[in-house]
């Protein structure tokens, strides 16, 4: 039985326990071997080389720590070979950065090894090594030992907390899914909601399931294979089924109306929601505190409510509302498959593992990577420039300032603001500067205990806080960070004090030349955009033509992929748009042209996902023959709207009337009716796609 506290820790304050816990025991050891110099240079080559040991998996941290680990050793034999010479170090020091800025062309994966490098320049650039050839050889050895320590140990406890991190990552995401049902259900009661403002409210919601969905699959979709790693894998492909359902359920709410029927259909339809999120918590909570999961009554119980609307058969509705009843059912019906797959049910996994592999996300470190960002038009190659520019300034002006003994940190202050785009600067100018405040101030009432054994407990303590916060809450980490790196400077060197003001000087000076540098070789988002849009048409060409295929068994592992590629193709635009808000208003997106893409790009998604629950649950309802007729034509003919060169004019759209208008029959006496107009509706969807991308074009 697990340890109340335990249960309470997230999956990263789990990581920077296990982290902390790994460096101190490198100090113990080490500083027993060599003494104190020893432990403090086997210990920065270990925080260097945690700073890749995230939550993953074992063999994925294994790569990533030990690519981590040799980097840090290698810059911090280059700096060490350097002390006593500056211009050679201002050479390191552009280069450094330089190769940290290029390694973001592996993507966002190669973050936090990118800057281990970074910050060995730092820790070697405190930590003053004897001269000589032999001193520097016992330095670069120590740090080898701390490193050669770290690995397995991020491995060993890579193994240990796997179970657990499985649980909390789907945790994760059965809780991010409740709060898009929950924002969803706000919708639904809000009418007249500002159409772009709603439009944002998506992407904050769907970018937050988008990253813990990722996380989640590169956990749960690795080996072993055991019974609860196949139950939990089951779970979450429901929980990502029960996306699409509800991208199904928010279709033809428009038809209803603004009347007492259309207000208590809607009314129905949010609390049903808001119960199916409630569902969800529920088994969340159940899966962080490992108990039971617990019935919930309430749910579908606010179906009956709209099961008892009452509408003449003369109005239309008549034959929506058993649409939009039965939809919402369908959800519920995932739910209830969750919550028995909780309980104990057998899992049925209808993906081999070889094919749960291709969600994964992409290791390794191929080169040829870095030659598609050979090019100055590349935001990596933009910013690496940018980068290196800005930190070899800060290593001259550090030098030149009247405090000098410290030019490191300013380098370090702007390593850490500097960012690949303006937002995320900004957000790290602003968190940088009030963390560092925070920071200092903790270790001037720490300092009053003078004890060394305090100072490393609280060295150890702050690289826990500052690990398990990195991605949530800069501000946390920026201030565990302060108290890190002058309790590091300060077992370098007791004499020298913790140098509180230069610290603060130099943070603010940093983050007022990472500001200034954002706007040298700028990347602003309108430079990506062709490429974006590109990838969006290409992934929804892809998935209408998988999505309108027959029902079988082999069609589901292709239809998977194009579904997550185009959630991906999604997510990358509206991260631009997220980015952009804060850029020059001469070159920032036009955010309502924008907006309309990704609306048309989701109501074109939610026809296809509907489309694909109908044959999933209803084919056997159909002709064959001619339903596949229906499809395959409907398929070219949203392929042919996709493409930009071809799109539709304003007025060809004018036919869409017609889909509008509700077949005479309800579904459940002819179905093929409605398979038509769904049809048609998702080709004008595509339409209206294929129309945004030629107004950003022009």
């Amino acid at each position: 039985m697990l340890a109340r506290p335990f249960l309470r820790l997230s999956a990263r304050a789990l990581n920077g326990v296990a982290v902390a816990l790994g460096i101190g025991l490198i100090q113990l050891v080490v500083g027993a071997l060599g003494g104190h110099a020893a432990a403090v240079a086997a210990s920065s080559a270990a925080v260097c080389a945690s700073l890749a040991d995230v939550p993953n998996a074992p063999h994925r941290t294994r790569r990533r720590v030990l690519t981590a680990a040799l980097i840090a050793v290698f810059i911090g034999l280059a700096v060490a070979v350097t002390q006593g010479h500056p211009v050679w170090q201002g050479v390191i020091t552009a280069l450094v950065a330089f190769g940290s800025g290029m390694m973001l062309a592996w993507g966002p994966r190669a973050g936090p090894v990118s800057f281990a490098g970074i910050l060995a320049y730092v820790f070697t650039s405190a930590t003053p090594v004897e001269d000589g050839l032999n001193g520097l050889l016992v330095h670069t050895g120590w740090a080898l030992l701390g490193a050669a320590i770290y690995v397995p140990w991020s491995v060993a406890m890579a193994v240990l907390l796997r179970p657990r991190m499985r649980t909390l990552a789907l945790a994760d995401t059965i809780g991010a899914s409740a709060n898009l049902l929950r924002s969803r259900s706000r919708m639904l009661e809000q009418r007249g909601v500002d159409a772009l403002q709603a439009v944002h409210d998506r992407i904050q919601d769907e970018a937050a399931l988008d990253e813990q969905l990722q996380a989640a699959r590169d956990l749960l979709f690795t080996p072993p294979g055991d019974d609860q790693a196949r139950r939990h894998t089951a779970l979450l492909l429901l929980a990502i089924d029960l996306r699409d359902t509800l991208l199904a359920g928010e279709l033809d709410i428009d038809l209803l109306g603004a009347d007492a029927i259309g207000t208590r259909t809607r009314q129905a339809l949010a609390s049903n929601l808001r119960h199916i999120a409630e569902a969800l918590d529920a088994m969340q909570q159940s899966l962080r505190e490992a108990k039971p999961c617990i019935d919930m009554p309430a749910l579908g119980a606010a179906l009956s409510g709209l099961d008892a609307v009452a509408v003449p058969e003369s109005d239309p509705r008549s034959r929506l509302l058993p649409a939009l009843s039965d939809r919402a059912h369908h959800m519920i019906d995932a739910v209830r498959r969750m919550q028995a797959l909780m309980r104990g049910a057998v899992p049925e996994v209808s993906l081999q593992p070889a094919e749960l592999q291709l969600f994964v996300s992409v290791e390794g470190w191929p080169l040829s990577a870095l030659a598609l960002h050979a090019r100055l038009q590349s935001p990596v190659l933009r910013h690496a420039l940018r980068l290196s520019a800005a930190l070899t300034t800060a290593y001259v002006i550090g030098r030149l300032l009247p405090w000098s003994s410290h030019p490191y940190w300013l380098v370090l202050s702007v390593a850490v603001v500097l960012r690949g785009n303006l937002v995320e600067t900004l957000a790290r100018r602003n968190a940088r500067v009030a963390g560092t405040v925070i920071g200092c101030l903790i270790v001037l009432i720490l300092g009053l205990v003078h004890a060394p054994w305090f100072a490393i407990l609280a060295f150890l303590t702050s690289i826990a806080i500052a690990h398990a916060n990195v991605v949530t809450h800069y501000l946390v980490t920026s201030a565990a960070a302060s108290v890190m790196a002058l309790i590091q400077a300060h077992l370098a060197t007791p004499d020298a004090g913790y140098a509180v003001p230069e610290r603060l000087a130099d943070t603010v000076l940093g983050a007022l030349l990472a500001w200034g540098f954002s706007y040298v070789l700028p990347s602003w988002e309108r430079r990506g955009l062709t490429r974006l849009i590109g990838r969006l048409l290409g992934a929804l060409a892809q998935l209408s033509r998988h999505a309108l295929q027959w029902p079988g068994p082999q069609a589901d592992l292709a239809l998977r992929l194009a579904r997550r590629e185009v959630y991906d193709a999604l997510g990358s635009l509206a991260t631009a748009v997220r980015r952009t808000r804060v850029e020059p208003e001469r070159v920032r997106l036009p955010m309502e042209t924008v907006g309309a893409l990704l609306g048309n790009s989701h109501a074109l998604l939610a026809q296809l996902a509907a489309i694909r629950l109908l044959l999933a649950r209803r084919s056997q309802e159909l002709s064959r023959p001619e339903a596949e007729s229906a499809l395959q034509s409907a398929a070219a003919e949203i392929e042919r709207r996709l493409d930009a060169g071809t799109a539709p004019q304003p007025e060809a759209l004018t036919p869409e009337a017609d889909a509008m208008t509700l077949p005479a029959e309800p579904s459940a006496q002819a179905l093929m009716p409605w398979l038509r107009r769904r049809l048609l509706l998702a080709a004008h969807s595509a339409a209206r796609v294929a129309q945004a991308v030629q107004s950003l074009r022009r």
